[in-house]
């Protein structure tokens, strides 16, 4: 199989539980949801200019380096079985970024199962309605969900998930700030206020060591 590869980096993963360490991003073309503040929107155009490249290709694209982390668009509109198995079997570390609304269920079943970082969409990203919840009874402790928060309503949702699938227990959480639209302190307020545990705010790495607008990086 051959997959439609819109960009492949090296860099730091700029977010989650490895943020700041060395890792070789594979990003593939498309995504199934279409979120306002999306900062990767030209991978999902569908003229957005590809490569297919096959898992051994990539595997040999990712030589030497531990981590790999597959992302979008929306990876998992594709069999990744293939692609998983090749980067583990060569002694990669694989994480999926996922939006939260396609099942995990097969690839979480796998003998070599890769991690994943699952978004739960909350209301400012408009696109709540698709999420997939079954998917948090496939979860373990390498995994993470990510809520991108982008107001006050939206803390108050994502508390209310945690707290529903008790999803502080089962895997990572971490909140995230939508760049510009609420900071990081108000974030920490609202987890001293409710005092939530067992839960993490991040930022993305990545816009502030480099221009936010900037890809590859």
């Amino acid at each position: 199989m051959k997959y439609p590869i819109v960009e492949t980096f090296l860099s730091i993963n700029g977010e989650g539980r490895r943020a700041g360490e060395l890792a070789f991003f594979i990003r593939l073309k498309g995504c199934n949801l279409r979120c306002p503040y999306c900062d990767t929107k030209w991978a999902y155009l569908d003229d957005a200019e590809c490569n297919y490249l096959s898992a051994e290709e990539l595997c040999s694209a990712a030589d030497g380096v531990v981590n790999v982390t597959i992302t979008g668009g929306e990876p998992m509109q594709y069999d990744l079985s293939e692609l998983t198995d090749a980067l583990i079997e060569n002694n990669h570390r694989v994480e999926i970024e996922t939006n939260g609304s396609i099942p995990i269920y097969e690839l979480s079943k796998r003998k070599l199962r890769p991690s994943f970082t699952l978004d739960y969409k909350l209301p400012s990203s408009l696109m709540e309605d698709k999420m997939d919840t079954d998917n948090y009874n496939y979860l373990n402790e390498n995994d993470t969900v990510k809520f991108v928060v982008g107001d006050f309503a939206d803390l108050e949702r994502a508390r209310e998930i945690i707290m529903q699938f008790d999803l502080s227990s089962r895997c990572g959480v971490f909140l995230s700030p939508v760049f510009g639209s609420i900071t990081a302190a108000e974030i920490v307020d609202y987890l001293k206020d409710k005092k939530m545990n067992n839960v993490r705010v991040q930022l993305q790495l990545h816009k502030y060591i480099w221009d936010p607008e900037l890809r590859g990086v």
